[in-house]
Formats: C-alpha cells, structure tokens, sequence
C-alpha cells in the first residue's frame, strides 16, 4: 500500500499543474490547512531534481504570502473567524503560548517556527493578533520558510538522484524515520513548553485572557 501511494504521490508530483497546487496548499497551510506541504515538495523535487530549487523558491514564496493572510486574520478578524479557527484546528491552547513567545522574542520566534514542526499558522495569525510589526514578520516568514525549503531544493538539486535511489530503496525505513523526527519535534517542543517559568506563566494567562 505505501509503495503504491509513493507511486501514485509521485505521478502527480510531475503532473504539469504540480506547481501551481504546490503554490496553493503553501498558502493555505501557512493560514489555516492543517497539512503540511514538505512532502509534496520532497516528493516534486524527487520526481524533477533538476527543478528542485525552483520548486522550493515557489514553496517559500506562497507559503509567506498565505502566512500574511494568516496575519491579517488574526489582525482584524480574530473574532469574526480566528477564534473559530484556532478551535478547528486543535490549537487553542497552544495561542496564548505562541503569544507570550511572539511577544517576548519577536522575529526569533517567527524564524524558529518557520523552519520547525511548530504549526506556522499558529504564528502567523497570533502575529497579527499582537499587531507585530509588519514588515518584521515579513522578513522573518521569509527567512524561516527559506530556510527549510530552500534547504530542502539545493539537497534535491544537487543530490537528486542518489537521494531518489536510495528512497526507492529504502521507502518503508524512510517513511518511518520521518514520522519518529516528526514526533520527536513536538515531543521536545512540549518538553520546552513544560518547562516555562513562573514568569512565563503569568504571560501565558495574560494573553489567555486577552483571547
């Protein structure tokens, strides 16, 4: 089953509108989609090495500009649809946090959560939420979303096909290293989280309270 929907994933990902549908689930997952887009561009970037970077600049790209979407929601539509949104998405109780955070490191945070686990929508409309300054939150989506995708075009770009043969080797074990890398990201940031000061605390219900 996991080698026919690799097959099937990697059809598609050489489809002529690939690129275009890499664009849109970018957008919509740096704004509200719960899905990631990493493997789809892991998996264009197989299926087409030599447009590897390509692909990747097309990823950072519409994944800041759904970010900003995302920054105008929390702006001045927080109530009207943010709220409802965070709720949807299971992340009510990681807003406040993401807040306090926002609030106390500014464009450090938005980097970190760009190339992390961390759910980026989260950020992006807790940034708009705390009206943090514009054009910072920019640059750092840029810088942060560069930084995993751009990273990930040049390997395929200059790796691809070593890379693509050892996938088609290895799938299952390459399958499951990602998910346990996966879980290991959350489960060390919840250890991060766990270990919060009084301070941060007090910061935390703050903005909890605010919500």
């Amino acid at each position: 089953m996991l080698r026919g929907l690799y097959n099937w994933t990697m059809d598609k990902a050489a489809h002529r509108h690939a690129v275009a549908w890499l664009a849109f689930f970018c957008f919509i997952e740096a704004s509200f989609f719960p899905i990631p887009p990493h493997p789809l561009l892991g998996l264009m970037c197989l299926a087409e090495p030599r447009k590897a970077l390509r692909f990747s600049i097309v990823a950072t790209l519409a994944s800041v500009a759904g970010g900003l979407f995302g920054y105008l929601i929390g702006y001045g539509l927080y109530d009207a649809v943010g709220r409802q949104l965070i709720a949807a998405l299971g992340l009510t109780e990681g807003f406040p946090v993401a807040a306090c955070h926002l609030r106390q490191y500014d464009w450090e945070a938005i980097v970190i959560a760009g190339a992390t686990p961390v759910p980026f929508k989260l950020l992006t409309i807790t940034a708009g939420f705390i009206s943090m300054n514009l054009w910072t939150f920019l640059w750092a989506s840029l810088a942060g979303r560069a930084l995993i995708f751009v990273s990930v075009g040049v390997l395929f770009q200059l790796f691809g096909r070593p890379i693509k043969t050892f996938i088609d080797r290895y799938l299952g074990l390459v399958t499951t290293a990602f998910v346990v890398l996966v879980i290991g990201g959350v489960l060390a940031l919840a250890l991060v989280g766990g270990g919060r000061g009084e301070e941060v605390d007090a910061c935390v219900a703050a903005e909890a309270a605010r919500a």
